[in-house]
């Protein structure tokens, strides 16, 4: 594969990233030409709506509190609703997400699941390679041409029945460095977005089902507003009736939590529902309240969907999709199947069922799994508690949480062991995320790039402020680097990288430099993305 600097016939637009296999099917003149009119006519508005983030943090900050927009009182004291799911994604009781690799989208759809996601984000490491590779892949996929053989020769073919098709693209804040437009990148939403919808909108449509996405990392509903404008442009552009595009959007931020009916409201006859994307939530709720040494997070072991704040986030959004007539779908279990020990793996098994029986007798309409071994799991359970396709019609039998109730800070124990932890996988997911593996099984979980953003968020407050450890003693700079030094070590005699001793010491530098500046980085995958395609191994001793 050779690095190429090529202009593509649409003016402007300039691919800068290597050649790859079928890669011209993707980057073709015609789709090029589609970005660059997303670019120039949506790309100015997400930059100013960027550069307006922050509000929350600013009013923590200075001791008030954040709460619901006044200017939109009377939006949230109507009667609307969403129109109806399209019939492919009515029962949503069970679904399962993943990377865009070949042989992973191939299972997932086989696995029994209502529906996959497929992930251009937090679950995909965005190299070039892999970021055109997974557009390939969706291509096959759609018109039921994926097919995959692997190293040990067993062959991977689509079922007759598999699950709904969803594509959820990157958040507004990342960009693609490998297509650019005048002297600057594409935003990666819309490269991603575009280059999907582009191939593969009128194709869905024909076979009976839609372009539907999954929108990450909002803030603001006029970030929802953006992307309704989006959909309605690329629909009127394609020749496809308006809604014919549905989004589930991941209530993923503390901002996002106080404006769930402006987001369903802005992106309208496009709303399928509200997801508790609850790894990112607590992710950005530490974010937010960084600053404060009275809000110290204990260990990441104990923020369980049982703590106050996160069950008052599970059932606001329940309450608010479902007066509004669309779906609240429930968070991930990222347990995998424990081979070789039977009652570590039962143990497994039984956190699953219990976190999905409190979604389901909650009232959430579906839930997520990672690995196509909890599927029928998760589907019994479902199968069990909710009798059809999905409960928008329960009533609710709690108040909803109120505003309040969204920020009441959980206080527990910072233990060595939560340092360790946080230092060990942090590690590991980072370096596998720079050779270019975006979903990484840690320690029997299947980690993506929340939990190295909830692991290195938390070492950073608890270094900052000098956390108090349980037992004695505090958290700072040396702890923090000794068991990162520990796990270095111990990490290089077991990943199977080329080169062990440089992956391990970039991964390690990044989350030294992420933990120890004092400012804090907002997202460690835009401090990182410079270092994919490059190689840990061109790094300097």
């Amino acid at each position: 594969m050779t690095a190429v600097g090529r202009t593509a016939p649409t003016h402007g637009i300039r691919v800068v990233g290597p050649d790859g296999p079928r890669f011209s099917e993707i980057l073709t003149p015609e789709a090029l030409r589609f970005l660059r009119e997303l670019d120039a006519r949506f790309d100015p508005r997400r930059r100013a709506l960027l550069a307006q983030r922050g509000e929350v943090h600013r009013l923590l900050n200075t001791g008030r509190t954040p709460g619901l927009p006044p200017e939109t009182r009377d939006l949230r004291r109507r009667s609307w609703t969403v129109p109806p799911p399209p019939a492919d994604l009515t029962d949503r009781r069970v679904e399962i997400t993943g990377p865009v690799d070949r042989k992973m989208i191939i299972n997932a759809l086989n696995s029994g699941a209502r529906v996959f996601m497929a992930d251009f984000e937090d679950a995909h490491s965005p190299t070039w390679a892999g970021t055109v590779a997974g557009q390939v892949n969706l291509w096959d996929t759609v018109r039921r041409r994926i097919e995959y053989r692997s190293p040990d020769g067993r062959d991977y073919r689509l079922n007759e029945r598999t699950a709904t098709l969803m594509v959820r693209p990157r958040g507004w804040h990342l960009e693609e460095r490998h297509l650019r437009i005048g002297d600057r990148p594409i935003s990666g939403s819309l490269f991603d977005f575009g280059l999907f919808f582009f191939h593969n909108a009128a194709e869905l449509v024909r076979r009976g089902t839609g372009p539907y996405f999954y929108l990450p990392k909002m803030e603001h509903y006029l970030e929802a507003r953006l992307w309704n404008d989006v959909f309605g442009w690329a629909e009127e552009r394609v020749g496809l009736p308006r809604g014919t595009i549905r989004a589930t959007v991941l209530i993923e931020t503390l901002p996002a939590v106080f404006q769930m009916d402006e987001i369903l409201w802005e992106l309208r006859e496009h709303s399928v529902g509200l997801n508790c994307g609850r790894w990112d939530y607590l992710f950005s709720f530490i974010k937010q309240l960084r600053d404060d040494p009275s809000h110290l997070f204990p260990d990441r072991a104990l923020l369980t969907m049982t703590t106050p704040f996160l069950t008052a986030y599970s059932e606001r959004l329940i309450a608010t999709c479902h007066r509004r007539g669309a779906h609240a779908m429930g968070g991930m279990a990222a347990q995998i199947p424990i081979k070789g020990d039977p009652v570590a793996n039962e143990e497994a098994i039984a956190r699953v069922v219990a976190d999905k029986e409190r979604e389901v007798r909650a009232g959430h309409d579906g839930t997520w799994v990672a690995h196509p071994g909890l599927v029928p799991i998760a589907t019994r359970v479902f199968d069990a508690e909710m009798k059809g396709p999905h409960q928008i019609d329960r009533p609710a039998s709690r108040p909803i949480p109120r505003p309040r109730d969204l920020l009441v800070v959980p206080h527990g124990p910072i233990t060595t062991e939560g340092v360790r932890r946080n230092t060990r996988v942090a590690l590991r997911y980072l370096e596998s995320w720079l050779r270019g593996i975006g979903c990484v099984p840690i320690d029997h979980l299947m980690e993506d790039a929340a939990t190295v953003e909830i692991a290195r968020s938390q070492l950073w407050q608890w270094v900052r402020h000098g956390a108090p450890l349980e037992g004695g003693g505090t958290v700072d700079l040396a702890l923090f680097r000794r068991h990162l030094e520990r796990e270095s070590d111990a990490l290089r005699a077991e990943t199977d990288a080329p080169d062990p001793a440089a992956s391990v010491r970039v991964a390690a530098r990044v989350l030294d430099e992420v933990v120890a500046e004092p400012a804090f980085e907002e997202f460690i995958t835009e401090h990182a993305y410079h270092l994919l395609d490059e190689g840990p191994g061109s790094e300097e001793a």
